[in-house]
């Protein structure tokens, strides 16, 4: 087939192996190996259940005010594949990840026979090599699914962080903290920093970060954080940063993202030293989309990619803070392996309507799965409290019907959720 475009590309990348997940390591290592891939600058890697991208952006954004040239891979996308991969706070553009993959498929076709990788393992390793191929001071490389067998985690980063562990791709990290864990420790290198946000951390992450020889920074041990109604102050290691303004990201559990990150830029600050104005620049400047983000206009809305129990209950503690809205209307659609009985419980009685919503992915519960959930919890009674959608599209527009200028609408739940209404909105105002 003809793949001229970035488009066809993605296409033809998509139809190279049976499965959309298939973990290891060994078909990726060929292909670098093929690829002779290697970054000659520092790099970061972020693990973590939740968290990761919002610790990623926030690297980026004060590592760019501090007069690095960053590079960051980030995923997954809402419009557009070129969202993932940022070259000095731009995205890369369709020529640069095309001219990538072309690389990737020769390499991939070098080895023989040629290596079936999926379409994250091959978008994966495009993108590392971008990177690798950039002029850059600094990589920032945000982990997929798990950790220990995740192809990022090909290179061997100077620092690594775990943002938090909870039960999430049970089917493939297992379904205790203790698995999961020992997934995301797999990042971890020998005498190099590791990053460990969640507060209670497993004693299997503990146990292999002393195993391999890491340099583990635990909070409340190594690194920790305090703020009043204005501002927080950071501690690590004999570091103090005190009078931050609090992170451009809405929500509480931001500042444990933070703490993250600048206790990783604190590790790494012989190699990439970064002044305190640049931390107060970068966090009062920093975007990521769907993560609490709240837009203007009325009725209030919501984007927040939660999408499993863990999330949920940020996202619920979070519309606790907003104040008081006479109603508040849910867009739901979520994937059917994920724990949407757990998901609807965080959310509870904060949602008095709920639209739901199928998505475009074979993985993705239908709608008469996700009011089951509803009325398993007691969110449903009767059939009273939830509509079921025709599609992400419908869903937001029968909300918006709905909803009153004093009201607010939250679309949660999956990627395909937030990405389906932010296309919504963008065909409306064309």
């Amino acid at each position: 087939m003809s793949r001229a475009t970035l488009a066809q590309w993605l296409e033809y990348i998509e139809s190279l192996h049976p499965k959309d997940i298939e973990l290891g390591l060994e078909r990726s290592r060929r292909v670098a190996s093929a690829l002779a891939l290697e970054f000659r600058v520092p790099v970061i890697t972020v693990a973590g259940t939740n968290g990761k991208g919002s610790t990623c952006a926030m690297l980026e954004s004060i590592l760019l005010a501090a007069g690095y040239r960053v590079g960051l891979y980030i995923k997954p996308h809402f419009l557009a594949f070129n969202e993932r991969a940022r070259i000095n706070g731009v995205e890369a553009s369709d020529a640069a990840l095309i001219a990538e993959f072309e690389k990737v498929e020769a390499a991939r076709c070098r080895v023989a026979p040629a290596t079936e990788l999926t379409y994250y393992e091959f978008t994966t390793l495009a993108i590392l090599n971008l990177l690798a191929l950039s002029e850059l001071d600094v990589v920032i490389l945000e982990v997929g699914l798990g950790g220990r067998l995740d192809t990022v985690n090909l290179i061997d980063a100077n620092c690594a962080v775990v943002t938090s562990i909870d039960i999430d791709h049970a089917a493939y990290l297992g379904d205790t903290r203790e698995a999961i864990g020992r997934e995301k420790a797999g990042i971890f290198r020998p005498g190099r920093p590791a990053i460990c946000g969640d507060p209670k951390p497993p004693q299997s992450l503990l146990e292999h970060a002393s195993a391999c020889g890491a340099d583990l920074w635990l909070l409340g041990r190594d690194f920790n954080f305090a703020g009043d109604k204005t501002q927080w102050n950071f501690a690590a290691r004999g570091v103090r940063r005190n009078a931050l303004q609090y992170p451009a990201l809405r929500g509480a559990n931001q500042l444990l993202n933070a703490a993250s990150a600048l206790a990783a830029l604190e590790a790494l600050r012989e190699a990439l030293p970064v002044s305190q104005q640049a931390v107060r620049t970068g966090l009062v400047t920093v975007e990521l989309a769907g993560r609490f983000q709240v837009l203007a206009g009325t009725p209030t809305l919501i984007y927040d990619v939660a999408h499993n129990p863990h999330a949920a209950a940020a996202l619920a503690a979070n519309l606790d803070q907003m104040g008081f809205y006479p109603y508040s209307y849910a867009v739901f659609g979520a994937m059917a392996d994920k724990d949407i009985d757990g998901i609807v419980a965080a959310l509870g009685s904060r949602i008095d309507h709920w639209f739901l919503v199928p998505l475009p992915s074979p993985r993705a519960a239908n709608t008469e799965f996700l009011r089951a959930a509803l009325q398993r919890r007691g969110l449903d009674p009767g059939e009273q409290a939830a509509t079921l959608s025709s599609s992400v599209e419908n869903g937001w527009a029968q909300a918006l019907g709905r909803a009153h200028e004093n009201d607010r609408i939250v679309v949660f739940g999956s990627f395909y959720t937030v990405a389906g209404v932010m296309l919504a909105r963008a065909l409306q105002r064309h």
